[in-house]
């Protein structure tokens, strides 16, 4: 067997709204849409949104994930500008990524990270 790709899962309240969130303030693109679970992607990356009630849904705001990038200055400074809430600027760690988490309207975490300079 050999794994090609995973999606995180966001149980989010109202589909409409993540959706716009998502397109319009992350800049992901809607790739699908089933009644009340939907998907979007941004390059290689793909997050599912399912609204409360269905089967595979947890609780707004408890999921969490860590997306890869090329860089995140740039980024987080699109996104701020077109409103989204983080939990503070792109720094460096000592993990040698330099990341930033941002919160989507329920709360979920997205961490995005690229390697810092001095890894």
């Amino acid at each position: 067997m050999k794994i090609s790709a995973a999606a995180a899962v966001f149980t989010v309240r109202d589909l409409d709204a993540s959706l716009r969130f998502y397109t319009e303030v992350l800049g992901f693109t809607e790739e699908f849409r089933f009644g009340q679970y939907a998907s979007v992607q941004r390059d290689t990356c793909s997050l599912h949104l399912s609204a409360i009630g269905n089967p595979n849904a947890g609780e707004p705001g408890s999921g969490a994930v860590y997306i890869f990038c090329d860089e995140v200055d740039a980024y987080y400074a699109e996104i701020t500008a077109h409103g989204a809430t983080t939990d503070g600027e792109p720094r460096d760690y000592p993990y040698a990524m330099r990341d930033f988490i941002a919160r989507d309207l329920d709360g979920n975490k997205l961490s995005f990270g690229a390697p810092s300079k001095g890894a």
